[in-house]
């Protein structure tokens, strides 16, 4: 009999620009900004360990973050969060 001890998930997301509702570059990247916030916020409401390994703006204004996230609470998922 196998049972899975403990899971993580890797995941690249892109928040891309919205030209088309913010023209302006800067006002474009501050929403993206805030929408990455709101994110975050939301995987801490939602008592989801997760760790950013990377984030980055490219050269178009979409910013790129790699993040680990638990997929079991109950999981002991230690190892992977070092």
């Amino acid at each position: 009999m196998k049972r899975v001890k403990a899971a993580c998930i890797l995941q690249t997301l892109v928040f891309s620009q919205k030209t088309e509702v913010f023209p302006n570059k800067e006002d474009a990247l501050s929403e993206n900004h805030r929408e990455i916030e709101r994110y975050k916020k939301t995987l801490e409401k939602s008592n989801t360990r997760y760790q950013i390994l990377d984030e980055h703006e490219e050269a178009d204004g979409s910013i790129v973050i790699h993040v680990r996230k638990q997929l079991n609470e109950k999981a002991d998922v230690n190892e992977y969060f070092k």
